[in-house]
Protein backbone atom coordinates (compact mmCIF):
# COMPACT_ATOMS: atom_id res chain seq x y z
CA UNK A 1 0.00 0.00 0.00
CA UNK A 2 3.00 2.31 0.55
CA UNK A 3 3.54 2.25 -3.24
CA UNK A 4 0.54 4.55 -3.61
CA UNK A 5 1.34 8.02 -2.23
CA UNK A 6 -1.12 9.61 0.17
CA UNK A 7 -3.83 11.47 -1.68
CA UNK A 8 -3.87 15.14 -0.58
CA UNK A 9 -7.64 15.19 -0.04
CA UNK A 10 -7.31 17.49 2.97
CA UNK A 11 -5.23 19.97 0.96
CA UNK A 12 -7.74 19.86 -1.89
CA UNK A 13 -10.57 20.64 0.53
CA UNK A 14 -8.59 23.47 2.14
CA UNK A 15 -7.92 24.93 -1.31
CA UNK A 16 -11.60 24.64 -2.25
CA UNK A 17 -12.70 26.39 0.96
CA UNK A 18 -10.04 29.08 0.43
CA UNK A 19 -11.32 29.77 -3.08
CA UNK A 20 -14.88 30.07 -1.78
CA UNK A 21 -13.58 32.38 0.95
CA UNK A 22 -12.56 34.93 -1.72
CA UNK A 23 -16.26 35.27 -2.65
CA UNK A 24 -17.52 35.23 0.93
CA UNK A 25 -19.12 38.66 0.71
CA UNK A 26 -21.08 37.76 -2.41
CA UNK A 27 -21.96 34.15 -1.68
CA UNK A 28 -22.37 33.85 2.07
CA UNK A 29 -23.17 37.25 3.59
CA UNK A 30 -26.67 37.37 2.00
CA UNK A 31 -27.31 33.82 3.22
CA UNK A 32 -26.18 34.80 6.72
CA UNK A 33 -28.52 37.81 6.73
CA UNK A 34 -31.52 35.71 5.63
CA UNK A 35 -30.88 32.96 8.18
CA UNK A 36 -30.19 35.37 11.02
CA UNK A 37 -33.42 37.25 10.22
CA UNK A 38 -35.42 34.00 10.15
CA UNK A 39 -34.04 32.82 13.51
CA UNK A 40 -34.65 36.21 15.13
CA UNK A 41 -38.16 36.46 13.69
CA UNK A 42 -39.18 32.93 14.76
CA UNK A 43 -37.72 33.35 18.27
CA UNK A 44 -39.28 36.80 18.72
CA UNK A 45 -42.74 35.71 17.57
CA UNK A 46 -42.69 32.68 19.87
CA UNK A 47 -41.39 34.76 22.79
CA UNK A 48 -44.11 37.40 22.27
CA UNK A 49 -46.88 34.83 22.71
CA UNK A 50 -47.80 34.53 26.42
CA UNK A 51 -46.53 31.23 27.74
CA UNK A 52 -49.95 30.10 28.97
CA UNK A 53 -51.54 30.78 25.57
CA UNK A 54 -48.78 28.88 23.73
CA UNK A 55 -49.03 25.93 26.11
CA UNK A 56 -52.81 25.77 25.58
CA UNK A 57 -52.44 26.10 21.79
CA UNK A 58 -49.87 23.31 21.58
CA UNK A 59 -51.98 21.21 23.97
CA UNK A 60 -55.01 21.66 21.71
CA UNK A 61 -52.95 20.73 18.65
CA UNK A 62 -51.68 17.62 20.45
CA UNK A 63 -55.27 16.66 21.31
CA UNK A 64 -56.43 17.06 17.70
CA UNK A 65 -53.50 15.22 16.09
CA UNK A 66 -52.35 12.74 18.75
CA UNK A 67 -55.12 12.27 21.32
CA UNK A 68 -55.78 13.01 24.96
CA UNK A 69 -52.63 11.38 26.41
CA UNK A 70 -50.37 13.51 24.20
CA UNK A 71 -52.38 16.60 25.12
CA UNK A 72 -51.83 15.91 28.84
CA UNK A 73 -48.09 15.30 28.27
CA UNK A 74 -47.75 18.49 26.20
CA UNK A 75 -49.45 20.70 28.80
CA UNK A 76 -47.65 19.13 31.78
CA UNK A 77 -44.27 18.99 30.01
CA UNK A 78 -44.31 22.59 28.78
CA UNK A 79 -45.57 23.78 32.18
CA UNK A 80 -42.61 21.98 33.78
CA UNK A 81 -40.19 23.76 31.40
CA UNK A 82 -41.76 27.10 32.40
CA UNK A 83 -41.54 26.18 36.07
CA UNK A 84 -37.84 25.31 35.74
CA UNK A 85 -37.13 28.74 34.24
CA UNK A 86 -36.12 27.61 30.75
CA UNK A 87 -39.02 29.09 28.79
CA UNK A 88 -37.06 31.82 27.01
CA UNK A 89 -34.25 29.39 26.13
CA UNK A 90 -36.86 26.94 24.81
CA UNK A 91 -38.28 29.60 22.49
CA UNK A 92 -34.76 30.37 21.20
CA UNK A 93 -34.21 26.66 20.58
CA UNK A 94 -37.54 26.35 18.77
CA UNK A 95 -36.61 29.36 16.63
CA UNK A 96 -33.38 27.68 15.56
CA UNK A 97 -35.06 24.31 14.94
CA UNK A 98 -37.97 25.85 13.00
CA UNK A 99 -35.56 27.83 10.81
CA UNK A 100 -33.44 24.76 10.04
CA UNK A 101 -36.59 22.71 9.33
CA UNK A 102 -38.10 25.33 7.00
CA UNK A 103 -34.86 25.63 5.01
CA UNK A 104 -34.60 21.83 4.82
CA UNK A 105 -38.18 21.56 3.53
CA UNK A 106 -37.67 24.28 0.92
CA UNK A 107 -34.54 22.53 -0.39
CA UNK A 108 -35.39 18.90 0.35
CA UNK A 109 -38.82 18.47 -1.25
CA UNK A 110 -37.85 19.83 -4.72
CA UNK A 111 -34.65 17.74 -4.65
CA UNK A 112 -36.69 14.67 -3.63
CA UNK A 113 -39.13 15.30 -6.50
CA UNK A 114 -36.23 15.51 -8.98
CA UNK A 115 -34.79 12.28 -7.55
CA UNK A 116 -38.15 10.55 -8.07
CA UNK A 117 -38.39 11.73 -11.67
CA UNK A 118 -34.80 11.21 -12.82
CA UNK A 119 -32.87 8.07 -11.85
CA UNK A 120 -29.57 9.60 -12.97
CA UNK A 121 -30.09 12.60 -10.70
CA UNK A 122 -31.01 10.27 -7.81
CA UNK A 123 -27.85 8.23 -8.39
CA UNK A 124 -25.78 11.42 -8.23
CA UNK A 125 -27.52 12.77 -5.13
CA UNK A 126 -27.58 9.53 -3.08
CA UNK A 127 -23.80 9.46 -2.30
CA UNK A 128 -23.98 13.12 -1.27
CA UNK A 129 -26.86 12.33 1.11
CA UNK A 130 -24.89 9.38 2.50
CA UNK A 131 -21.93 11.70 3.11
CA UNK A 132 -24.13 14.31 4.80
CA UNK A 133 -25.65 11.72 7.16
CA UNK A 134 -22.48 9.84 8.09
CA UNK A 135 -19.92 12.64 8.34
CA UNK A 136 -19.42 13.60 12.04
CA UNK A 137 -21.46 16.73 12.73
CA UNK A 138 -18.46 18.55 14.21
CA UNK A 139 -16.77 18.50 10.79
CA UNK A 140 -19.57 20.68 9.36
CA UNK A 141 -18.80 23.34 11.93
CA UNK A 142 -15.30 24.03 10.58
CA UNK A 143 -16.28 25.49 7.16
CA UNK A 144 -19.50 26.91 8.68
CA UNK A 145 -17.45 28.98 11.16
CA UNK A 146 -15.01 29.98 8.39
CA UNK A 147 -17.79 31.33 6.16
CA UNK A 148 -20.34 32.56 8.72
CA UNK A 149 -18.43 33.22 11.95
CA UNK A 150 -19.89 32.37 15.36
CA UNK A 151 -23.55 32.41 16.41
CA UNK A 152 -26.84 30.93 15.27
CA UNK A 153 -26.12 31.03 11.51
CA UNK A 154 -23.38 28.34 11.38
CA UNK A 155 -25.50 26.30 13.81
CA UNK A 156 -28.46 26.46 11.42
CA UNK A 157 -26.22 25.59 8.45
CA UNK A 158 -24.81 22.52 10.26
CA UNK A 159 -28.34 21.51 11.32
CA UNK A 160 -29.65 21.78 7.75
CA UNK A 161 -26.80 19.64 6.39
CA UNK A 162 -27.49 17.00 9.04
CA UNK A 163 -31.31 17.11 8.83
CA UNK A 164 -31.81 17.45 5.05
CA UNK A 165 -31.23 13.83 3.84
CA UNK A 166 -34.36 12.19 5.39
CA UNK A 167 -36.77 14.61 3.75
CA UNK A 168 -35.09 14.14 0.33
CA UNK A 169 -35.11 10.36 0.67
CA UNK A 170 -38.72 10.12 1.89
CA UNK A 171 -40.05 12.56 -0.72
CA UNK A 172 -38.38 10.44 -3.38
CA UNK A 173 -39.79 7.25 -1.82
CA UNK A 174 -43.30 8.64 -1.42
CA UNK A 175 -43.58 9.71 -5.06
CA UNK A 176 -42.13 6.45 -6.33
CA UNK A 177 -44.80 4.56 -4.32
CA UNK A 178 -47.66 6.20 -6.22
CA UNK A 179 -49.52 3.32 -7.94
CA UNK A 180 -48.93 3.13 -11.67
CA UNK A 181 -52.72 2.93 -12.22
CA UNK A 182 -53.18 6.39 -10.71
CA UNK A 183 -50.48 7.89 -12.90
CA UNK A 184 -51.92 6.17 -15.99
CA UNK A 185 -55.36 7.52 -15.15
CA UNK A 186 -53.93 11.04 -14.84
CA UNK A 187 -52.17 10.62 -18.21
CA UNK A 188 -55.39 9.32 -19.76
CA UNK A 189 -57.20 12.50 -18.68
CA UNK A 190 -54.48 14.60 -20.28
CA UNK A 191 -52.89 15.89 -17.08
CA UNK A 192 -49.66 17.82 -17.55
CA UNK A 193 -46.56 16.90 -15.55
CA UNK A 194 -47.23 19.74 -13.09
CA UNK A 195 -50.90 18.77 -12.66
CA UNK A 196 -49.95 15.13 -12.08
CA UNK A 197 -47.39 16.18 -9.47
CA UNK A 198 -49.69 18.56 -7.59
CA UNK A 199 -52.97 16.65 -7.82
CA UNK A 200 -51.82 13.00 -7.75
CA UNK A 201 -48.25 12.39 -6.64
CA UNK A 202 -47.81 14.89 -3.80
CA UNK A 203 -51.23 14.21 -2.20
CA UNK A 204 -50.57 10.46 -2.28
CA UNK A 205 -47.03 10.90 -0.91
CA UNK A 206 -48.08 13.43 1.76
CA UNK A 207 -47.89 11.02 4.71
CA UNK A 208 -44.43 9.78 3.69
CA UNK A 209 -43.19 13.36 3.20
CA UNK A 210 -44.53 14.26 6.67
CA UNK A 211 -42.54 11.33 8.08
CA UNK A 212 -39.49 12.96 6.49
CA UNK A 213 -40.38 16.29 8.09
CA UNK A 214 -40.67 14.50 11.44
CA UNK A 215 -37.18 13.03 11.06
CA UNK A 216 -35.88 16.41 9.91
CA UNK A 217 -37.17 18.13 13.07
CA UNK A 218 -35.72 15.44 15.34
CA UNK A 219 -32.29 15.65 13.70
CA UNK A 220 -32.29 19.47 13.82
CA UNK A 221 -33.18 19.29 17.53
CA UNK A 222 -30.35 16.84 18.13
CA UNK A 223 -27.91 19.50 16.86
CA UNK A 224 -28.78 22.20 19.41
CA UNK A 225 -26.00 21.26 21.84
CA UNK A 226 -23.40 21.08 19.06
CA UNK A 227 -24.65 24.42 17.71
CA UNK A 228 -24.22 25.89 21.21
CA UNK A 229 -20.48 25.16 21.01
CA UNK A 230 -20.19 27.85 18.33
CA UNK A 231 -22.34 30.43 20.03
CA UNK A 232 -25.96 29.47 19.30
CA UNK A 233 -28.36 30.43 22.10
CA UNK A 234 -31.06 28.28 23.67
CA UNK A 235 -31.22 25.10 25.73
CA UNK A 236 -28.09 23.73 24.06
CA UNK A 237 -26.09 26.63 25.50
CA UNK A 238 -27.29 25.73 29.00
CA UNK A 239 -26.31 22.09 28.52
CA UNK A 240 -22.91 23.09 27.15
CA UNK A 241 -22.35 25.55 30.01
CA UNK A 242 -23.37 22.91 32.57
CA UNK A 243 -20.92 20.41 31.07
CA UNK A 244 -18.05 22.91 31.14
CA UNK A 245 -18.83 23.80 34.79
CA UNK A 246 -19.70 20.22 35.85
CA UNK A 247 -23.12 21.50 36.97
CA UNK A 248 -25.12 18.26 37.06
CA UNK A 249 -28.41 19.81 38.17
CA UNK A 250 -28.48 22.53 35.54
CA UNK A 251 -27.40 20.11 32.82
CA UNK A 252 -30.16 17.65 33.77
CA UNK A 253 -32.85 20.35 33.79
CA UNK A 254 -31.82 21.75 30.41
CA UNK A 255 -31.45 18.24 28.97
CA UNK A 256 -34.89 17.28 30.31
CA UNK A 257 -36.37 20.37 28.62
CA UNK A 258 -34.84 19.30 25.29
CA UNK A 259 -36.32 15.81 25.73
CA UNK A 260 -39.79 17.25 26.45
CA UNK A 261 -39.64 19.48 23.36
CA UNK A 262 -38.46 16.53 21.25
CA UNK A 263 -41.34 14.31 22.42
CA UNK A 264 -43.94 17.06 21.89
CA UNK A 265 -42.72 17.84 18.35
CA UNK A 266 -42.38 14.13 17.53
CA UNK A 267 -45.92 13.29 18.66
CA UNK A 268 -47.41 16.26 16.80
CA UNK A 269 -45.70 15.59 13.45
CA UNK A 270 -45.80 11.80 13.68
CA UNK A 271 -49.51 11.62 14.35
CA UNK A 272 -50.24 14.31 11.77
CA UNK A 273 -48.58 12.02 9.22
CA UNK A 274 -50.58 9.00 10.38
CA UNK A 275 -53.78 11.02 10.19
CA UNK A 276 -53.02 11.93 6.59
CA UNK A 277 -52.31 8.26 5.83
CA UNK A 278 -55.67 7.16 7.25
CA UNK A 279 -57.74 9.76 5.37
Amino acid sequence: MDVVPKLPIGSWMEGFVEVLGHYKGVLFDPVAIVISTMVTYCSTVLAEIPSLILILLLGAAAWVFAGRASMVFTVVGLSLIHNLGYWDETMETLGLVLTATMISIVIGIPVGILCARHDTFRNLVTPVLDLMQTMPAFVYLIPAIFFFGLGEVPGVIASVIFALPPIVRLTNLGIRQVPAEMEEAADAFGATGWQKLVKVQLPYAKSTILAGVNQCIMLALSMVVIAAMIGAKGLGADVYRAVSQVDIGRGFEAGLSIVIIAIVLDRLTQHAGKKERNT
